[in-house]
């Protein structure tokens, strides 16, 4: 393993550890919503961190139609399965969070909705890809689908700003009238919050994905022994 990654590794796993911290013992209990509120400093940061991870899988898409480069195939699929996994990790916790607040695990709210959408674009993405037997059609097909497949988090991201009948809370700015769940902590939101965000936003989807990708390199290096062997 690189001594780089080895690092953010590290690192990664000790600003968990930390932003867990500030989030379930730093931050005070919500005058509003009790403890379960504790669980917006990993249901937010989650959103972004998948947020990084698909616009890598935009970021690999568009540079392997442009030079066609297998590292940047590999890229955009380590993308896809990051941003998967925490877009999963979410909605569990949104889920979590919704039971005691809205009294129903789920909701046809527009976020939730738009959010259940972006996961299962991702997701076909994977069941596609694995469908594909040509190597050079699945990589530039699969490049297209995940470029265009970002407006679903685009969509996600900015869709209580355009559609006012949500009650999802607004974190940033005044929420709709009919919104449940608003804030009403006592201190250290901004303490809790802003480290967890700047981790999840960068480290950790940056750090998987580059993990994800030695793995791929892996899995290929064993396909060709294997072939090898059987050519023999």
């Amino acid at each position: 393993m690189p001594r780089l990654l080895r690092v953010l590794t590290g690192v990664a796993i000790l600003g968990f550890a930390l932003t867990f911290y500030l989030g379930f013992f730093v931050a005070g209990r919500d005058i509003e919503q009790g403890e379960i509120q504790r669980i917006f400093y990993i249901h937010m940061p989650a959103f972004f961190g998948a947020f990084t991870a698909f616009g890598a899988t935009v970021l690999g898409g568009v540079i392997y139609l442009w030079r066609k480069s297998d590292i940047w195939d590999k890229i955009a699929l380590a993308g896809v399965e990051v941003g998967l996994a925490f877009a999963l990790v979410n909605l569990v916790t949104g889920a979590i969070w919704a039971r005691p607040i809205w009294n129903t695990w789920w909701t046809w709210d527009p976020r939730l909705t738009s959010a259940a959408i972006m996961a299962l674009t991702y997701a076909a993405y994977l069941m596609l890809r694995a469908g594909i037997e040509d190597p050079n059609r699945k990589r530039a097909f699969m490049s297209v689908y995940g470029i265009l497949a970002f407006v679903s988090v685009l969509t996600t991201l900015f869709i209580i700003r355009v559609v006012p009948e949500t009650i999802h809370p607004v974190i940033v700015g005044a929420s709709p009238q009919n919104a449940q769940g608003s804030f009403e902590a006592t201190s250290g939101v901004i303490t809790a919050l802003v480290p967890s965000l700047l981790l999840w936003l960068t480290l950790m989807p940056i750090t998987l994905i580059w993990h994800r990708v030695r793995l791929e390199n892996r899995i290929e290096a064993v396909r060709r022994l294997k072939l090898s062997v059987l050519s023999e």
